[in-house]
């Protein structure tokens, strides 16, 4: 509850925040050139998904977008239907949320199965774990998207966790000491969802309150555009759709930033199948579009046409070998307290994960590895028995020639004299 003595001078601060020359002017594709956001809208809809939980990121983006996919929609609600969410982590939920809550018909799944209550649950828990260890249980981005579906939804948080937990200098911002850019874009747009919040009078703060997620927003900001490259990415190309949100929320002006440079460098990209990935073509497409998660609105009928967008099924074009060998021979190293190391042939155009199952069959007491399906592809959860974990905050490390790659193991295609390496690291 907001006190007297705070009215006038939070008054202030909730006017100035309002002021236009404050607000980011957007970018985004004009009707003439949607065609090249084909591949995109292609990629989403032609994809086969087990679950459509796994989707629902998926089927967030369109509605965005104003293309409907009531039969991923319909799949997503059954499933809702035949089993628990409890199996669902915090993050995973959230966007179930999302997805449902963009049209007014879906957004009755959510109240009649009380799945904010239960987000509300769930965000306790990543709380009571950071009490306890310092980390959620899953990462900050999914924290993030937590904040961002009960700011949305009415559900229940508190001002003071949110105060307490996400200071930009938190170490949960960060992954092998670099910024993580698409967490710091979704906190971003979590933050200033909850300051519209309160400036709409639906949440009650105080003035500091007030003055710290600000500040909190501005922060991150900065530390998002410093990661901006030359070319205009804003961390990496995987990222940058996200933090194009961020900016698009945020008091960023044209000279931080160069939204069309950024547009133009993401739209090169997708012919060359950057996107191929059904998560990796949702998280780019609202931005490119001029949208964010702000825009969910839970009053929507949820019917809205496809616009200009001309709705194919057809299967994405493959990626073609750069090579015309039929085989190539790659360096494969792990690494740990001790190096193992290998050289492995495998077919050209193979990926990643296609030289770990080689080296597996080599040796498999040094190689043995497992991994879990993750809407971003395989995600590797041990090698030689070693687990990953959210709570030490460990991870199998991806990298070629001593860099790490910014594609997971089922995308990153490999090529002939790459030096490969899995590296158990902390972030």
């Amino acid at each position: 509850m907001l006190l007297l003595s705070h009215h006038l001078p939070l008054l202030g601060l909730l006017l100035f925040s309002l002021i236009p020359s404050q607000l980011c002017t957007t970018c985004e594709v004009n009707k003439k050139d949607l065609s090249q956001l084909q591949p995109l809208i292609s990629t989403m809809i032609s994809s086969k998904y087990p679950r459509a939980i796994q989707a629902a990121n998926v089927l967030l983006s369109l509605r965005l977008v104003g293309i409907p996919d009531q039969s991923l929609e319909k799949q997503l609600i059954q499933e809702i239907r035949d089993r628990s969410v409890l199996d669902l982590t915090s993050g995973q939920l959230a966007l179930v949320i999302l997805a449902l809550g963009a049209c007014q018909e879906a957004n009755k799944t959510i109240t009649h199965f009380h799945l904010v209550r239960q987000l509300e649950e769930k965000f306790q828990e990543e709380i009571g774990n950071m009490e306890h260890h310092g980390n959620p249980l899953t990462n900050y981005y999914q924290l993030s998207l937590d904040v961002l579906a009960l700011c949305l939804f009415d559900g229940s948080y508190s001002i003071a966790d949110i105060n307490n937990y996400f200071t930009p200098e938190n170490k949960n911002f960060y992954f092998g000491g670099q910024f993580s850019v698409d967490t710091g874009a979704m906190a971003v747009l979590a933050l200033t969802c909850v300051k519209r919040s309160i400036v709409n009078g639906q949440t009650k703060a105080n003035e500091e309150d007030f003055k710290n997620i600000d500040n909190y927003i501005k922060s991150l900001v900065k530390k998002i555009l410093s990661e901006k490259k030359e070319n205009g990415l804003l961390g990496n190309i995987y990222s940058t759709g996200e933090a194009m949100q961020a900016l698009f929320v945020s008091s960023t002006n044209e000279s931080e930033w160069n939204c069309p440079q950024t547009l133009d460098t993401v739209l090169k990209e997708i012919p060359q199948g950057t996107f191929q990935r059904p998560i990796a073509a949702a998280q780019v497409l609202p931005a490119l579009r001029g949208k964010t998660y702000l825009d969910i609105n839970k009053n929507s009928s949820g019917l809205s046409g496809s616009g200009s967008f001309n709705i194919s099924t057809h299967e994405p074009l493959p990626v073609e070998p750069t090579s015309s060998s039929s085989f190539i021979s790659v360096n494969y190293t792990v690494k740990t307290n001790t190096t193992y190391f290998t050289r492995v042939t495998v077919s050209n155009g193979s990926v990643f994960l296609d030289v770990m199952e080689e080296a597996q069959k080599i040796n498999e007491t040094a190689f043995r590895f497992t991994f879990v399906e993750s809407a971003w592809g395989p995600y590797i959860t041990s090698v030689q028995g070693l687990e990953a974990s959210n709570t030490d905050r460990t991870y199998w490390e991806l990298l070629n020639k001593g860099k790490s790659l910014d594609q997971g193991v089922g995308s990153y295609v490999v090529h002939n004299g790459d030096d490969l390496e899995v590296r158990w690291s902390k972030y």
